[in-house]
C-alpha cells in the first residue's frame, strides 16, 4: 500500500476500484467514496461533506435520537469503510475516501438535531416544507443552505487546518480508525462551535 497520501491541493483521479473486487467490497468501496461525492478531482473533501449533509436532510427528520443513531452507527462502521476503501484503492486516506466526512458532518449537525428536530411534529414540518417550495422554492434554497451554512463551515475549517489534537491524530494513528477519527474531532469541535453561535444568538436576542 502506498502511504504517501496525495497533496489534497491538487487535482488527482480518484482510484479506481480493483476489478477483482468481491460486489461486498465494491459496496463499501462506494460507501467509502461518499456514493460518489467524493469523486471530483478537487476538493474532494469539500464535496463529500456535501454528500454527507444532503444525506443528513431526511435523516433529521428521525428526531434527535434517530439521527443520534444513525450517527453512532457511521462511526461504529466508518472505521471499517474507511479501511477496506483504502486497502482496496491501495492507497492510505486517499482524499476520494469521504465517508469520514459524512460521519463528520453528521456530528456537527447534531445540535441542530436536537434543538430544531427534536419533538417536532415532522408531518407539520415536512408539509410546511413543502408548501414553503411551493410559494417560493429560491428563497427556501437560500433558506435552506443559510440555515445549514454554520456547522457546513466550521466542519470544513476545522478538518482542513487541523488544530490540536487533529493535527497529532492524523499524522499518528493509522489505519481506517486514524482516517476516520480526525474527522469524527473535526465534527465534535464543529459541533461546540455550533453551540457557541446559538448561545450568543440567544444572549443578544434576551439582552435587546
Amino acid at each position: 500500500m502506498t502511504n504517501h497520501k496525495p497533496d489534497i491541493y491538487k487535482s488527482n483521479i480518484c482510484p479506481p476500484c480493483p476489478p477483482t473486487a468481491t460486489a461486498f467490497e465494491k459496496c463499501v468501496y462506494w460507501l467509502g467514496i461518499g456514493l460518489g461525492s467524493g469523486l471530483p478531482k478537487k476538493a474532494p473533501g469539500t464535496w463529500g461533506t456535501v454528500g454527507g449533509l444532503i444525506v443528513a436532510l431526511p435523516m433529521l427528520l428521525l428526531g434527535f435520537w434517530g439521527f443520534l443513531a444513525m450517527t453512532i452507527v457511521g462511526c461504529l462502521i466508518g472505521s471499517y469503510v474507511c479501511g477496506k476503501t483504502s486497502d482496496l484503492m491501495n492507497v492510505h486516506d486517499d482524499p476520494h475516501i469521504v465517508f469520514d466526512e459524512w460521519v463528520g458532518m453528521w456530528i456537527a449537525l447534531l445540535p441542530y438535531s436536537y434543538f430544531i428536530f427534536n419533538g417536532q411534529d415532522m408531518h407539520e414540518f415536512i408539509w410546511l416544507g413543502y408548501r414553503a417550495w411551493i410559494t417560493n422554492p429560491v428563497m427556501t434554497i437560500f433558506a435552506t443552505i443559510l440555515a445549514f451554512l454554520p456547522p457546513f463551515a466550521l466542519f470544513r475549517f476545522f478538518d482542513i487546518i487541523k488544530p490540536f489534537p487533529i493535527k497529532w491524530v492524523d499524522n499518528n494513528v493509522s489505519g481506517g480508525f486514524g482516517i476516520l477519527i480526525d474527522d469524527v474531532l473535526a465534527g465534535v469541535m464543529a459541533a461546540s462551535g455550533v453551540l457557541l453561535i446559538a448561545w450568543g444568538v440567544v444572549a443578544v436576542l434576551g439582552m435587546s
